[in-house]
C-alpha cells in the first residue's frame, strides 16, 4: 500500500508580494490570453486557474506562447498540435524557423550578453553584437569544414562563452549539437559522441576547479583520436596553453582563426521539429543514451520557463552554476531567448580560500536569478557563510534543482539572501529538458515543497493501480504532451528504446520515475526517484524524507539511505553518512540520528544500521545513486551494476561492492 504523506505546512513560507506578482510577466501574459480569448482566467495572479487552461486547452496555450513572444518563423504553422498522442505528438507541423535566430535577435548591441565568471573572481564580457559576430564568424568556419544540415558537431568544453558560441554557431546551419565538461575522462565522451558520427569536435585546452588547472590537451588529442568520422578539430586557448603541433592527423584550426572572420550571419530555417541537440543520460549502469530534441519545442518550453516562471527579460541577468553534460547548462542558455544576459562560470562552486566567491560574483554583476542545487546551499550553512556580507540586492529568485530541496533551507535562505527573496526549488529532467513543477511570480512557497506545477505541464500522482490520488504518494506521470519531450532517442530506429523507457507502465501516460505528493493546496513535493523506493512491510517511504532529516544536522555532510531486498526474504535498510570534518560516527551519533529521523519523519524511517562512509557516490551531475548502490548491496557484479567513467568518485565503486559481497556471503552461510 502507499502511505499518505499530509502536507506538513498549513501556511505558506512566503506568499508572493502583490505589486511584483501584479507586473510580472506571467501575469501580463495571463492578461493578454485572456484578451485573446481564454476560458477561466479572471485574474491575471491567479495561478490555478491559468494552469488549469493550459493543460485543458493545450492548442490554445502553446498558440498563445508562440504568440505572445512573437515567434519568427520563416513559414507558419498548419495548427498546434496535429497528434495528440504520447508518444508521436506533432506540434506545429509546416512551421520552419531557427533556435539561434530567436537567441541572437532580442539582444542589445552594445550591452552585456554573456559574462564569463571563474573561480579566481576574473570575469569579461561579451555585447550582444560581439556574440552575434563571434557566432557568425564560427559558423563560417564549420561550414567551410564541410558541416552542413543534420550534421552533428560536439562540444569537449567547460562552461565558458566558447561553448555557448559554438553551439549557436552549429545549430544556425541547422546541425546538431552536443557538449559534455572535460572533467569526463576521453573515453567517457567518446561512449557518447562516438554514437553521432560527428563532423567537427570543438575543445578546449582545459579548465578550473578548486584552485587547480587542469590540463586537457593530451586528452582533448585522445578523443579526436576516438571519433574516425571527423573532419576537424577546432583547438580553444581558454587557459592559454600551447597545443601541440601533429597530435591529431586531421585538420586542426586554432579557435582564433575560426571566431575572429568577419562574416554575415546567415541562419539557416528549418522544420519546427528539426533535431536542435541531443543531450545524454548519465550511462551510470550502460551506454549513455542519446535524447534529442527539436528546435521548436525547446524554443517554446524555454521562453515558457524563463520568460514566465522565471520572469526574466531585457535587463536580467541569470547565473546558475552547472556543467555543459547537465541539462541546466542548456537551460542557462536559453537566457537569451528572452533578451536577458547568461553569465557562465568556470571552477568550483566553493573552491579553497573563497567558498562564497559566486556570492560575490552575483553581487558584482547585479545577478538577478541565483540558480544553484540544494547541495549547495546545505553547505552555505554549515560553513558558516554568510553572502549578505555581498549587496545582493538584484537578487529575486534563488532557482534550485538537481535533488530534493529540504525545509531546513529555506529560513537560511531568508535570513542570510533576503527576506524577499522568492526560493524556488524545481523538478525536471534531461528527458523534457525542462521542468515540470517549480514556481512563478504569483505563486506562494511552500518549505520544502514545489509551489506548483508548470504551466502546459499535465501533471499528476498515479497510485499502484494508475489512478490519480491526492496528498498521497504516487508515480510522477505527465497525461498530456509537451513540446520539449524527446523526438526520438538516438540510435532507436523503431522508436522501442523510447517507448520503454516512459511509457511502458501506463500506455500513453508518460512516467518519470520519480515519487510524488500532489497537495490540496496545489504544491508538489518530491520524494526521490520511484525506483529507488524503500519499502518496509509493504509501506513505501521516501528517501529524500530521511536525507533532508539527517543532513540538516551539523554532524553529518551527506546522507545516502537504501533499501535492499536480501535472498532470505529480509529486507535491509542501511544509512550511510559522510561525517563532517572531525566528526566520528560513534553510538551517541548514531542515536541522535535515530531520534531525529524517528522525530522528525516516523518509526518506520529509522534505518536498521547506520554506516560512516568517505562519500556519497554522484553522477556527474550530483545525482545520488540509489539503485546502482543498491544493487551493490545485493551483490551483483560492479561491472554490470556501473560505469565508473560516470561517478564523480569511481572509486566509491569498491567499498560498496565489497560490503555487497561481505553481506552476500553472511546471508550464504547464515541459510
Amino acid at each position: 500500500m502507499t502511505a499518505p504523506h499530509p502536507a506538513p505546512y498549513p501556511e505558506p513560507f512566503l506568499a508572493p508580494d502583490p505589486n511584483a506578482a501584479a507586473h510580472s510577466r506571467i501575469a501580463d501574459f495571463a492578461r493578454w490570453a485572456a484578451r485573446h480569448g481564454a476560458e477561466g482566467i479572471q485574474d491575471p495572479t491567479d495561478y490555478e486557474a491559468l494552469h488549469r487552461w493550459s493543460v485543458t486547452d493545450l492548442e490554445g496555450f502553446w498558440a498563445a506562447v508562440w504568440e505572445y513572444f512573437a515567434i519568427d518563423a520563416t513559414t507558419g504553422y498548419e495548427r498546434v498540435l496535429a497528434q495528440d498522442t504520447m508518444p508521436g505528438a506533432r506540434w506545429f507541423p509546416g512551421a520552419t524557423l531557427n533556435y539561434a535566430h530567436h537567441a541572437l535577435r532580442n539582444l542589445h548591441p552594445d550591452a552585456p550578453a554573456i559574462t564569463a565568471l571563474d573561480e579566481t573572481g576574473a570575469s569579461y564580457e561579451i555585447t550582444g553584437r560581439q556574440l552575434r559576430a563571434r557566432v557568425a564568424s564560427v559558423a563560417a568556419t564549420l561550414r567551410d569544414l564541410g558541416v552542413g544540415m543534420g550534421d552533428r558537431v560536439v562540444g569537449y568544453l567547460p562552461n565558458t562563452p566558447h561553448a555557448v558560441i559554438a553551439f549557436l554557431a552549429t545549430v544556425s546551419l541547422g546541425a546538431v549539437w552536443s557538449v559534455c565538461g572535460q572533467d569526463y575522462a576521453p573515453k567517457a565522451a567518446a561512449d557518447r559522441f562516438a554514437q553521432l558520427e560527428p563532423t567537427v569536435l570543438i575543445t578546449a585546452d582545459g579548465y578550473l576547479f578548486n584552485g587547480t588547472t587542469h590540463d586537457r590537451r593530451a586528452s582533448s588529442l585522445e578523443l579526436a583520436r576516438a571519433l574516425p568520422t571527423l573532419k576537424a578539430t577546432v583547438l580553444a586557448d581558454h587557459l592559454g596553453l600551447a597545443w601541440p603541433e601533429g597530435g591529431h592527423s586531421a585538420l586542426t584550426v586554432p579557435w582564433g582563426d575560426a571566431a575572429t572572420r568577419t562574416e554575415d550571419l546567415t541562419i539557416a530555417p528549418v522544420p519546427f521539429d528539426h533535431p536542435l541537440w541531443v543531450v545524454f543520460s548519465s550511462g551510470t549502469t550502460g551506454l549513455p543514451k542519446g535524447i534529442v530534441h527539436g528546435h521548436g519545442g525547446v524554443l517554446l518550453e524555454h521562453l515558457k520557463i524563463l520568460g514566465l516562471h522565471c520572469d526574466l527579460g531585457v535587463g536580467d541577468r541569470l547565473m546558475w552554476y552547472t556543467t555543459t553534460h547537465w541539462m541546466m547548462w542548456n537551460l542557462v542558455v536559453s537566457t537569451l531567448l528572452t533578451g536577458a544576459a547568461t553569465c557562465t562560470y568556470d571552477g568550483s562552486p566553493a573552491p579553497i580560500g573563497r567558498p562564497d566567491i559566486l556570492w560575490e560574483l552575483a553581487a558584482r554583476h547585479k545577478v538577478t536569478v541565483f540558480g544553484t542545487s540544494p547541495q549547495y546551499l546545505l553547505a552555505m550553512a554549515k560553513l558558516g557563510i554568510e553572502p549578505t556580507a555581498h549587496d545582493l540586492s538584484a537578487i529575486r529568485v534563488i532557482g534550485c534543482t538537481g535533488s530534493t530541496l529540504p525545509a531546513s533551507a529555506y529560513p537560511w535562505v531568508r535570513d542570510h539572501v533576503g527576506a524577499g527573496v522568492q526560493l524556488a526549488s524545481t523538478s525536471g529532467g534531461t528527458d523534457v529538458v525542462s521542468g515540470f513543477a517549480g514556481s512563478a511570480p504569483t505563486t506562494p512557497v511552500w518549505a520544502g515543497e514545489l509551489s506548483v506545477p508548470n504551466l502546459g505541464v499535465a501533471l499528476a500522482a498515479y497510485d499502484d493501480a494508475g489512478r490519480p490520488v491526492l496528498d498521497q504518494v504516487g508515480e510522477l506521470v505527465v497525461t498530456r504532451p509537451m513540446p520539449s519531450m524527446p523526438l526520438y532517442f538516438w540510435n532507436d530506429p523503431d522508436g522501442s528504446r523510447y517507448r520503454d523507457a516512459y511509457f511502458a507502465s501506463y500506455p500513453g501516460v508518460w512516467r518519470h520515475g520519480d515519487w510524488i505528493t500532489l497537495t490540496s493546496h496545489g504544491s508538489v513535493i518530491v520524494h526521490g526517484r520511484s525506483d529507488a523506493t524503500l519499502n518496509r512491510n509493504g509501506v513505501r517511504l521516501g528517501s529524500a524524507d530521511i536525507h533532508d532529516i539527517v543532513e540538516r544536522l551539523p554532524e553529518i555532510t551527506e546522507a545516502l539511505v537504501i533499501g535492499a531486498e536480501e535472498p532470505d526474504g529480509g529486507y535491509w535498510m542501511p544509512l550511510f553518512v559522510v561525517p563532517a570534518p572531525g566528526v566520528t560516527l560513534d553510538d551517541a551519533l548514531r542515536d541522535r540520528i535515530r531520534e531525529a529521523i524517528r522525530t522528525g519523519a516516523s518509526p518506520r524511517h529509522v534505518p536498521d544500521e547506520i554506516l560512516a562512509v568517505p562519500a556519497i557516490p554522484h553522477t556527474k551531475t550530483g545525482k545520488k545513486l540509489e539503485v546502482p548502490v543498491k544493487r551493490l548491496l545485493q551483490g551483483a557484479p560492479a561491472g554490470q551494476v556501473l560505469n565508473p567513467a560516470a561517478l564523480d568518485n569511481p572509486e566509491l565503486i569498491g567499498f560498496f561492492a565489497r560490503l555487497g559481497a561481505e553481506r552476500s556471503k553472511r546471508s550464504t552461510h547464515h541459510t
